[in-house]
């Protein structure tokens, strides 16, 4: 497993003496260590700095480390800010500014010189903050007690961004011949995705993925049919069928190692040489982490993979998802999400089961094997990235996902069904109104504000359509962004 660490790095200078330098050192290697056992990643004391070169120099040496995935600043005492303004001007990785001080409350008894010199954050904070709003940092500022639940969660929730950081920068998307004819929205100029995202994607000939498929051994084929029998309930006297999509995941997910690739996509318009649409393949490997887009759609393949890395365990609850139909009886008003075989069981309310049935789309020649399940019910966001030419935009809603509220006992496809905020009908408009694609990536423990600071880090525009969004507010900052964002 790649080593994965955040550094913290703290600032004074030297007019204070070597005393009180060695009680900041001491106490930041103390809040390093505790707060480390409680945040996702550990929290790696580095320095205190006290001047420009020691700043420049950690800086650079963060650039370098690939275990470094963001550095984490605060302001025991007072640190002069032109002393960062090098450093900061070389940093590469994702920076956190923590405002927040050693000593909780203050001792009515004991305060005096000494300790309002040591214990001065408030004042080294904001003149650490002013440079950083100088150089127009896309920083994380996070303010409160470092003990605090409150910003242990929100300090987690800003690593696991960064984590989603560091997969995008490496990101690379096999596509599996183009994408579906005349889609507009599954376009994109996959040079500025390269440049602004950091993402690779390229194509494969179908046939490439036949040759490697008809190179799978038997024993393989069984080994995976075997893990399926463990982790699925069998609903189909098809086997052969299991088999055919174990022997799909095996031969795609060899091709993407060997490239390094942590996404894929394909369409049921190019099944060249192929018997199904890898239905199942696709939903097993998207449970082991990686991205997949249907029809093509590269941009939600590699979304997919990075919100999946932001969540628990570096493959968390977020899946790739398309908006299909709506119940739209008033007062009772829902969106049904599904795709026709491919999604995530990570969404999974039971145990998902495999089935075989007709997809009355594309060149399939036998019915391909998928699973078939309900959503779990839960909070949860829904997140699409729409090139807008010239540049990109995220776009994200504010869910809530419900059990289905009727059976769909003909619909032998992964559903899920949710009220979106603030309503159905004004979330609708947004979505519109922003270009929001009819696929995203539906996640329960990824939120809107931990893609606003991916969106932030990565240079983007992000919106966020919630419960006080109204159509003529959401409408005027569209009108603002475009203006803003033909400047920048």
């Amino acid at each position: 497993m790649e080593k994965k660490e955040f550094w913290f790095v703290v600032g004074s200078q030297s007019l204070y003496g070597e005393d009180v330098l060695k009680t900041v050192e001491m106490r930041a290697k103390e809040m390093a260590e505790e707060l480390s056992k409680v945040l996702p990643y550990p929290l790696i004391y580095k320095v205190t700095a006290k001047s420009s070169k020691e700043i420049s120099d950690v800086m650079k040496e963060a650039n370098y480390r690939d275990e470094c995935k963001g550095v984490v600043t605060w302001c025991h005492t007072f640190s002069p800010s032109k002393m960062w303004i090098d450093g900061f001007d070389k940093l590469q990785k994702p920076y956190c500014h923590l405002a927040t001080q050693y000593n909780r409350e203050i001792p009515n008894e004991e305060i005096d010189m000494d300790y309002m010199n040591l214990n001065q954050s408030a004042h080294g904070d904001r003149e650490h903050g002013f440079i950083g709003t100088r150089l127009r940092m896309n920083r994380k500022i996070i303010a409160g007690y470092w003990r605090d639940k409150d910003l242990v969660e929100r300090l987690s929730s800003w690593m696991r961004v960064c984590i989603g950081v560091d997969v995008s920068r490496n990101m690379k998307v096999m596509r599996f011949g183009d994408n579906m004819r005349d889609v507009a929205v599954t376009e994109g100029d996959k040079v500025e995705a390269q440049k602004i995202l950091g993402w690779e994607v390229n194509t494969w000939a179908v046939g490439d993925l036949v040759a490697e498929m008809n190179r799978v051994s038997d024993e393989e084929v069984e080994s995976l049919f075997s893990l399926y029998s463990t982790e699925y309930l069998i609903n189909t006297d098809d086997i052969d069928a299991i088999k055919y999509q174990a022997r799909e995941e095996i031969a795609i997910r060899k091709m993407m190692d060997r490239e390094g690739a942590k996404a894929f996509s394909n369409t049921f318009q190019d099944l060249y040489g192929m018997e199904q649409l890898p239905g199942l393949a696709s939903q097993h490997l998207m449970s082991l982490g990686y991205g997949y887009g249907g029809e093509g759609d590269w941009k939600v393949s590699a979304m997919t993979a990075i919100m999946k890395a932001m969540g628990d365990n570096e493959n968390g609850s977020s899946a790739f998802m398309e908006d299909y139909t709506y119940h739209l009886k008033e007062g009772e008003e829902y969106s049904l999400g599904a795709h026709m075989l491919e999604v995530c069981p990570s969404l999974a309310g039971d145990k998902p089961r495999i089935e075989t049935h007709h997809l009355g789309i594309g060149m399939n020649r036998k019915d391909p094997a998928r699973l078939v399940f309900e959503g779990k019910p839960g909070k949860a966001i829904v997140a699409s990235l729409i090139d807008m030419g010239g540049r990109l935009r995220l776009i994200t809603q504010d869910i809530e996902a419900v059990k289905p509220i009727m059976d769909m006992p003909n619909l032998p496809v992964a559903r899920v069904m949710w009220k979106a905020k603030p309503s159905l009908k004004t979330g609708l408009e947004c979505w519109i109104a922003a270009g929001g694609a009819h696929h995203s990536v539906l996640s329960y423990d990824v939120d809107s504000t931990m893609m606003h600071d991916w969106a932030r880090i990565m240079g983007i525009e992000h919106v966020h359509i919630g419960e006080d969004t109204t159509f003529e507010a959401f409408e005027k900052e569209l009108i603002v962004n475009d203006i803003i964002w033909k400047f920048k």
